[in-house]
């Protein structure tokens, strides 16, 4: 990232100035190995062009392996390369009130979701203490797929989740978000006797 590139930013990460009793809890970024490989899927690519490989050996076509590596060198090179950009312009903040997204490798932009209308979130463990934080709202916050894609919860096309991708330290940010949420919208006694779902609920997923 270079020295100017933001310098928009009163705060990094952040459009404006917090407001007064707004402050900042957390802020990170994606891993870029992690989410090349959960998000754009390079470890099924690679099995795929593997195999493709492996055929083209065992029917003696010499060329047709090295077409197969070749092709492999350019798409993975084309994953690596769009995974580290979108790490690098990403920044993920979560606030006493809100959690904000810049996001944007061409475009940037920045979306702000109040910790109020977070339903629950929901986590997955991608190991070495990397996962993703689904965020899943408890209203509509009109936000399309493909604005929010690759930081969105797979094949949630008509009501978007939007994903904290391959955050480090992914347990205590969820920690740390659900008690974010718990200060907004304290557990009641009738929330619990009737398990009814709160912002401060944390699960594991599979997608």
């Amino acid at each position: 990232m270079t020295p100017t590139e933001y310098e928009h930013e009163p705060i990094r990460g952040l459009p404006g100035d917090l407001p007064p009793g707004e402050m900042i809890l957390w802020q990170g970024a994606p891993d870029w190995r992690v989410l090349a490989r959960s998000a754009l899927h390079t470890r099924w690519l690679g099995l795929y062009f593997a195999v493709i490989a492996a055929l083209a050996l065992v029917g003696g076509s010499i060329g047709g392996m090295v077409a197969a590596l070749v092709s492999a060198a350019v798409v993975f090179g084309l994953l690596l390369g769009f995974a580290a950009m979108v790490a690098r312009t990403t920044v993920y903040t979560i606030t006493n009130r809100r959690v904000v997204m810049r996001i944007g490798v061409a475009l940037n932009k920045c979306i702000n979701l109040p910790l109020s209308a977070i339903a629950s979130a929901q986590l997955r463990d991608h190991g070495g203490g990397v996962g993703d934080l689904v965020l899943v709202p408890g209203v509509s916050h009109g936000l399309g797929y493909a604005v929010l894609w690759p930081h969105a919860r797979p094949f949630r096309l008509s009501r978007p989740e939007p994903m904290l991708r391959a955050i480090p330290e992914a347990v205590a940010v969820a920690q740390t978000l659900a008690r974010a949420c718990a200060e907004v919208a304290p557990i009641t006694r009738e929330d619990a006797e009737t398990a009814r779902p709160h912002p401060a609920q944390l699960k594991g997923f599979a997608a």
